[in-house]
């Protein structure tokens, strides 16, 4: 008998589950670990890092005072939006106040919505104005004016006028809706129409998420400290803060500008002997470049207690994976590919990587197999299972599954599910990606649509082509993705102007975008003369790259050097600078380098930092990676480099001038026991000599 095609439906593991709020079992693990640390932030103040905790007690009894301060605040005041949702939108900075603050609204009876303080204007006027939230809760020095006519508390404001109210916990008839906890947090994400839109996650499907967490990858009775460092409008930052706070474990809050510098990322890791870490990979790329540079020769590895590392919200590449086991040893250390989005709290399948042979089997690392309580369906056009090994659209089922978007939006992503046996798999999210199933794990084998991945965060390119033609000067827009989903991508907006628009440059409409695009949305632009169009009339997009690709590669045409303002003595140290930042950033357009130049407006991230520092230590110029980062301008970095340089040379000359200097202080070893004997034995003869 002929033995019937596999078809592509992979389920995950049952586990069991019973939906509680996620402010309850906080609560719990406050009478176990009341008086253990749960919150360390390291707050810059003046150039020094000031240390500041505070205990699981103290977190609870603060976010109750303030909970009960939103209730009273709420009641009579304020209603749930058409969702029927209480949504407090939160406008803050990583900090402690800012975890005591997310829990509050839960104990509330609210859900919290993240607007970064770096959104653009507009963007933060779609979101108040969709998602109707009933208050903002903001940095003292974040302008009231950014929001509106919504109303809003600084965070003085806020913690003050909650002071003398209980901290006891609140019983569910004191909260919003009477305890009726159904959604925790909304998170806005890029839209395919143009426009952002909100995904609405319930407290079950968010602890689904973490149970899988908890079963999957369990703390050991070493692991203490827990890392926060993810922006909380990813979805990422929910299971990374949370995760460790539901299991009696401290959560170190990592600042934005800690975060951005590989070098003191890595030293806050090593100090808190920091056990996993979640992190796209592009971070990744950037931690092992600096690990390599900084401490592959080291007797003790940099970040050594740090086994567990998942990368996560872009395409993990093999190469890049390969190379984690160059530094970190198989067996000891492990690397993780999850996979998933918003919709789906995070991620819904997840591959582990084992070694260099094992990947080596691999031209993509794949995504893996399902979490707990989870189905993934491949699905052809007509919704039915395509055989083992073909590709089909990513479907995924089950309880991590998100409520939908604010306000109904695009119901056409959740739908029924016809193959459904339990009704926890009931419904169906339609990711847009394609995948096959190869030897049992899930391939991710592209997109249905124009979305990529930036710095893990999504991004429709429809949305931002939307923006770009909406300038008054543009005629038409092209958007597209130059290597999409490789370290050296970037968003490009090729425009043609109107006839009749006055002259203006790339950068100023780069300038005017800003208002309007979040920092990882905005794209380079690149005015065109013609549009390039096909023989059937179409734009020619491959020729659009091909062009911008040529000039990103010629810099002979693309870089001029301006040394007017550089000191004559400082002029080769700034010649070594300039071609070294031109050699790794490159130009796809006219740019000049000088002394006020910004490495990071120039294309300039964490990642060819690394690299340009390491090409200038090869020229024997001393610069570290957080110098070179905080430095403003250019002028700056010549300024270090040359007075580094002097150093280097000033100690190289007294060293050879006082040879004893280059002694060194060691531990007395057996070896060393039979020379001390020897000099002793020479010092007692020639002693007697004397005599």
């Amino acid at each position: 008998m002929r033995a019937l095609p596999q078809l592509s439906i992979v389920k995950g593991q049952q586990q069991d589950y019973v939906p509680r709020a996620l402010h309850r079992i906080f609560e719990e693990q406050q009478l176990r670990h009341a008086d253990n640390v749960a919150l360390i932030c390291h707050q810059e103040q003046e150039q020094n890092s000031v240390r500041c905790q505070s205990s699981y007690r103290q977190v609870n009894e603060r976010a109750n005072r303030v909970g009960r301060f939103l209730v009273e605040l709420a009641h009579g005041r304020f209603h749930p939006n058409n969702d029927g949702d209480f949504i407090v939108a939160v406008c803050m900075q990583p900090s402690e106040a800012l975890v005591t603050t997310l829990l509050a609204i839960w104990k509330a009876g609210g859900a919290y919505l993240p607007i970064d303080p770096s959104f653009p204007a507009n963007r933060v006027h779609h979101i108040l104005l969709e998602a109707k939230p009933i208050l903002v809760l903001r940095d003292d020095d974040i302008d009231a004016q950014r929001f509106q006519g919504t109303p809003t508390l600084s965070l003085t404001e806020l913690y003050a006028k909650s002071l003398q109210l209980s901290g006891g916990n609140l019983l569910s008839e004191e909260m919003l809706r009477g305890g009726n906890e159904h959604i925790a947090i909304v998170l806005y994400t890029s839209g395919s129409t143009g426009v952002p839109k909100g995904v609405r996650l319930p407290h079950e499907n968010i602890l689904n998420r973490l149970q899988w967490q908890w079963a999957t990858f369990p703390y050991t009775a070493s692991e203490q400290v827990g890392v926060f460092k993810t922006a909380l409008t990813f979805v990422d930052s929910i299971a990374e803060l949370w995760g460790p706070l539901m299991c009696g474990l401290a959560i170190l809050v990592v600042p934005k500008a800690v975060t951005k510098d590989p070098q003191r990322l890595v030293t806050l890791l090593e100090k808190y002997k920091i056990r996993r870490l979640v992190l796209v990979p592009t971070l990744l790329r950037s931690l092992l470049m600096y690990l390599k540079m900084e401490g592959g020769g080291a007797a003790q590895k940099l970040l050594y207690n740090l086994q567990i590392w998942v990368c996560s919200g872009e395409p993990l590449a093999v190469p890049l994976a390969s190379s984690f086991f160059d530094y970190f040893d198989e067996g000891v250390h492990r690397l993780y590919n999850f996979y998933g989005s918003t919709e789906v709290m995070g991620d819904v399948t997840y591959f582990t990587c084992e070694s260099k042979k094992q990947l080596s089997m691999y031209d993509n690392v794949p995504i893996g197999i399902p979490v707990s309580n989870t189905v993934i369906y491949l699905l052809d056009a007509d919704y039915r299972p395509v055989k083992n090994g073909e590709i089909g659209e990513v479907f995924a089922s089950g309880l991590n599954l998100a409520a939908g978007y604010v306000n109904g939006r695009d119901p056409e992503r959740f739908l029924e599910n016809p193959l459904a046996v339990e009704k926890k798999y009931a419904r169906l999210y339609r990711t847009g990606d394609y995948g096959s199933l190869k030897n049992g794990n899930i391939m991710y084998e592209g997109r249905t649509d124009s979305q990529i991945k930036i710095r893990g965060h999504r991004v429709d390119l429809s949305e931002v082509e939307k923006n770009v033609g909406e300038l008054p000067l543009v005629e038409k827009a092209i958007v597209l993705c130059y290597r999409a989903g490789h370290v050296d991508q970037a968003i490009l907006a090729f425009v043609k102007l109107r006839d009749d628009s006055p002259m203006v440059t790339e950068m100023q409409l780069e300038g005017r975008l800003k208002d309007k695009l979040a920092d990882y949305m905005t794209p380079q632009v690149i005015i065109l003369e013609h549009v390039p169009l096909l023989v059937n009339g179409k734009v020619d997009r491959q020729a659009l790259l091909k062009t911008y690709e040529t000039a990103n590669n010629d810099l002979s045409v693309a870089v001029d050097y301006d040394y007017s303002q550089v000191p004559e003595a400082l002029k080769l140290t700034a010649r070594d600078l300039f071609e070294t930042v031109g050699g790794v950033i490159g130009c796809s357009r006219q740019a000049t380098l000088s002394s006020y130049s910004n490495f990071f407006e120039l294309g300039g991230n964490s990642l060819n930092c690394i690299v340009t520092v390491t090409l200038l230590r090869e020229k024997g110029y001393n610069i570290s990676i957080s110098e070179f980062i905080a430095a403003k301008n250019l002028g700056e970095i010549i300024e270090k480099m040359a007075g580094n340089r002097d150093a280097v040379q000033l100690e190289e000359q007294t060293l050879n001038a006082c040879p004893h200097l280059k002694m060194e202080a060691v531990l007395l070893r057996q070896e060393h026991h039979q020379r001390y004997y020897r000099i002793q034995f020479l010092q007692q003869r020639r002693s007697r000599a004397v005599a």
